[in-house]
């Protein structure tokens, strides 16, 4: 499988959101910033998760969408979308085709033990639908702040 390489066009791929089907066609003609975290409803997903919601009519304001992935199915992404009024679709990749495409799976250590999962992180495209910016290994504090900054830095500049 092709991975996304920044300054190139993403792959495409077909997955289930929380409103329907999403490709990387169909999300074309705008910016997305797409993000990648553990696990719905845990506290740094919830706390990252907050931090979109609360500045999503900036990112919007923009002409730019926000899209939450993980491995959660739709039933617990429609769970956690309703209990944090999440203004934003959330993808399910049980099967781990998009995490494979942004190389998001990683070896953690989870108390004491090695585990497979998701290492928050979060990627800017833009309206062609390239990768733009990427950022690996987030910490959730101050992070959403800086992904807007990312973002309004690149929109005003087209």
């Amino acid at each position: 499988m092709t991975q996304a390489t920044i300054g190139q066009i993403i792959p495409d791929f077909q997955l289930d959101s929380t409103e329907g089907p999403v490709s990387a066609q169909a999300l074309r003609g705008q910016w997305l910033v797409l993000y990648f975290y553990p696990k719905d409803s845990t506290p740094g997903c919830t706390t990252q998760a907050q931090g979109f919601r609360d500045l999503h009519a900036e990112f919007e304001a923009c002409g730019c969408r926000i899209l939450g992935v993980s491995r959660d199915s739709i039933k617990s992404h429609q769970n956690f979308i309703a209990k944090q009024a999440l203004p934003f679709a959330l993808i399910s990749d049980p099967d781990e085709t998009l995490c494979e495409i942004f190389g998001v799976m990683k070896m953690k250590n989870m108390y004491g033990k090695q585990v497979r999962g998701i290492e928050r992180s979060t990627f800017l495209i833009d309206t062609q639908g390239k990768l733009i910016q990427e950022w690996r290994g987030v910490r959730v504090p101050g992070h959403v702040d800086t992904v807007l900054q990312a973002v309004r830095e690149h929109t005003a500049s087209k």
